[in-house]
């Protein structure tokens, strides 16, 4: 893109302001803001020994490129002086108005990763860093998106500048770039910098693939070129001579970017040699009708690939994107085909930034759509309920994803994530909605709440009167409002459970009755918190200790039976008990199945232990109810065992790719059996690993992304002693 390589060839301050002056007449605002970043970051540098102010000026370049206004060149411009000078917050409110300052001051609440030192080796805390940086960017971008647009815009002149900067800075910067900042352009509907930002990550994080692939595309240009402009030339003529005029349409060709090339490969287990697709045209024309005219055209005249047919046109992404995608034969050769209008086109390039540059084309009523900001909306829920981790993963899953399309039975469209199920839609109409659903009907047929969807899919919720809490299936879901939703109400469902237990074992340890209990409990203002005494053996025998000196205090008695009291360790296998009762059995209830590490209760009877999942349904009836109760945890473990079965695709090395990407998290591999013969289509094998780790879901997400997962489980469960 020539703006962009022109602005990262920028060292001096003249230069910068003459460009910005070519793209964006200077008010006088916007001239006393760059008189004022000029001053503030006087003697200022960067590492490169460009004078620092040189990077605000051209980052106010891109947003201006990019149709920003008066009050977000200047943000841009004053973006660092109040984090990284003297400049106090109140002068820019003062000088610049409350619209400057209000975005100034979100900007400023960012930290940037680039200047955090982190550990090379603590990927945990380098997710953590990420998590958070990624959270403070996208709340303080909730009241104006503007936010996003100058921060994008800012992160794009760094990854123009980042030569200057060591190996480990680089690879460090283009890790976040493509997992943070790509997705927010791409979700902001700005293609041209979601794709340059993918493409300058790739290139530093991945150098080895990105110089293949640069110079297989060298080594073939002109058989690529060749073959582009005869399959370019053929289209222009089947339009020509089927009612178009020379002025109502353009043809755009491009081979595809090293990027989208790499990641399909990845996808597909292909060599670059290999992929159908790599040329691309494009023909955008001037109303919504020529669209379809064009697609039935090409479809008449070329043999099309029927499963890549997809019309954004009719049911836009929640980004505003509207084109549609085709892939079509032409001797042999596959080539991708999209059909947008000259608006669309703006929308494309530019997202929600072209609704501000081209005030004049992409007008109301013109069958563009606007980017869908509930997304940035739906971040002030989570927030409340979600750490930095959980969030960042939730978000991220909203932020950069492949849509499907899901009709409700009145004919509103809802855009889903591909992989989302039946009760993702359901949250997806209304939270209370997705509390209360019941059963479903999917394409007029009854359907289970976790059926999966696709595209076209038209679904009905019943609902009930009671909120349904199904704490299992939160892995199941995949929208971050669905997740987030299911996981506030599991959390206060577990809290009550938990405080309920903890009365439970205390009045099972004294032999009192439960209000008897929380009178004490009460004295000691140890009401909110006496749930933690269900799973943490310490604080339970603070309570004990302080409810033993209450009874002492009311009667002379009382002293010598309950300075008896005495919690003794019993083992059992993989599980402990605390009592002051005889335990001389136990069993695991056969309607729950607990695993090992999962959350566990424990009710007594007799001198019998019988041990429940904490949310199992049969045994929260007997909580309820006051039933005797003891503290119970597992035995820790230095290592569990998992068995994993995979079904794989038949390419060169990806047994090899599997095994080093359990081993890349920390899985050690203790057995492979790759049995070709259970399944000649697709040949499985089961794998045996152990981890000291207890949370399987990342590296369930990542091979699931990979792989066609069929089993994975934990093999040190309950009953294998």
């Amino acid at each position: 893109m020539d703006f962009l390589s022109n602005l990262s060839k920028i060292e001096h301050i003249d230069d910068a302001i003459s460009l910005l002056d070519n793209i964006y007449p200077l008010s006088d605002s916007v001239k006393k803001a760059l008189d004022d970043a000029q001053r503030f970051h006087e003697g200022q540098f960067r590492k490169s020994g460009i004078p620092y102010v040189v990077h605000p000026i051209c980052v106010a370049c891109i947003v201006a490129y990019y149709g920003g206004d008066d009050s977000m060149i200047c943000a841009a411009l004053l973006h660092d002086v109040v984090e990284d000078t003297l400049c106090e917050s109140e002068y820019i409110h003062n000088h610049y108005g409350e619209h400057v300052g209000a975005l100034v001051d979100a900007l400023t609440k960012i930290v940037e990763i680039r200047n955090e030192e982190l550990p090379s080796n603590a990927s945990g805390a380098k997710i953590a860093t990420q998590a958070m940086s990624f959270r403070k960017m996208l709340l303080a971008s909730i009241e104006d998106t503007r936010v996003l647009v100058i921060k994008v815009s800012d992160r794009m002149h760094n990854m123009l500048t980042l030569d200057a900067l060591s190996s480990e800075k680089q690879i460090r910067i283009s890790k976040e770039t493509l997992v943070v900042y790509a997705p927010i352009a791409h979700r902001l509907g700005i293609s041209l910098l979601k794709n340059e930002l993918e493409d300058r990550s790739f290139y530093y994080i991945f150098p080895d693939e990105y110089n293949k692939i640069q110079s297989y595309m060298i080594e073939e240009k002109q058989n690529l070129s060749l073959r582009l402009n005869e399959f370019t030339q053929k289209v222009t003529t089947l339009l020509l001579n089927n009612g178009f005029l020379r002025d109502s349409f353009e043809v755009q060709s491009r081979i595809k970017r090293p990027y989208s090339i790499y990641l399909k490969m990845q996808r597909k287990g292909v060599g670059i040699d290999e992929m159908l697709d790599l040329l691309a045209i494009r023909v955008v024309v001037k109303n919504t009708i020529d669209c379809y005219r064009v697609l039935g055209i090409i479809h008449t005249n070329l043999k099309p690939i029927p499963s890549r047919l997809k019309d954004y046109v009719a049911l836009p992404k929640d980004n505003g994107y509207q084109t549609i995608h085709t892939t079509v034969f032409n001797d042999s050769v596959a080539y991708e085909v999209q059909i947008r209008t000259f608006d669309m086109h703006k929308n494309a390039e530019f997202g929600i930034a072209a609704h501000w540059k081209y005030k004049g084309g992409v007008k109301s009523g013109s069958g563009v759509a606007e980017p869908n900001a509930k997304w940035l909306e739906n971040m002030k829920y989570d927030d409340k309920n979600l750490n930095a981790e959980e969030f960042y993963e939730l978000a991220k899953n909203d932020l950069y994803r492949e849509d499907i399309v899901v009709f409700s039975p009145t004919g509103e469209i809802f855009n889903l994530p591909l992989g989302s199920v039946v009760l993702d839609f359901a949250y997806a109409v209304h939270s209370k909605v997705g509390d209360t659903a019941k059963e479903a009907f999917v394409n007029h047929q009854k359907a289970p709440l976790l059926q999966k969807l696709k595209s076209g899919d038209i679904v009905r919720i019943i609902t009930d009167t009671e909120v349904q809490t199904r704490c299992t299936w939160i892995d199941s879901l995949k929208t971050s409002k669905a997740k987030s939703r299911m996981r506030a109400l599991c959390n206060n469902r577990s809290k009550e459970i938990d405080r309920k237990v903890a009365l439970n074992i205390l009045a099972t340890i004294f032999n009192k009755e439960h209000e008897e209990i929380e009178s004490m409990l009460k004295k000691h203002n140890l009401k909110d918190t006496i749930g933690n005494a269900s799973n943490d053996f310490t604080f339970l025998k603070d309570v004990k200790s302080k409810i033993e000196a209450e009874i002492e205090s009311n009667s002379f008695f009382n002293i010598m039976r309950f300075r008896s009291v005495k919690l003794r360790e019993l083992n059992f296998d993989n599980i402990i008990l605390y009592t002051n009762h005889n335990i001389n059995d136990i069993s695991f209830d056969y309607c729950c199945h607990p695993k090992y590490g999962d959350s566990v209760v424990c009710i007594k009877s007799a001198q019998k232990a019988v041990i429940h999942h904490k949310l199992c349904n049969k045994v929260q009836e007997k909580i309820d109810s006051g039933i005797d109760q003891v503290f119970v945890k597992w035995k820790k473990s230095a290592n569990l065992a998992f068995n994993i079965i995979v079904a794989f695709e038949e390419h060169k090395g990806v047994i090899a790719d599997f095994l080093i990407t359990l081993a890349k998290y920390g899985y050690n591999v203790l057995k492979v059996d790759y049995d070709r013969h259970k399944n000649q289509f697709s040949p499985l094998c089961d794998v045996i690993v152990e981890t000291r780790s207890t949370d399987t879901r990342k590296i369930k997400e990542i091979l699931q992304k990979k792989y066609k997962i069929i089993k994975f489980s934990n093999l040190k469960d309950v009953y294998s002693g």
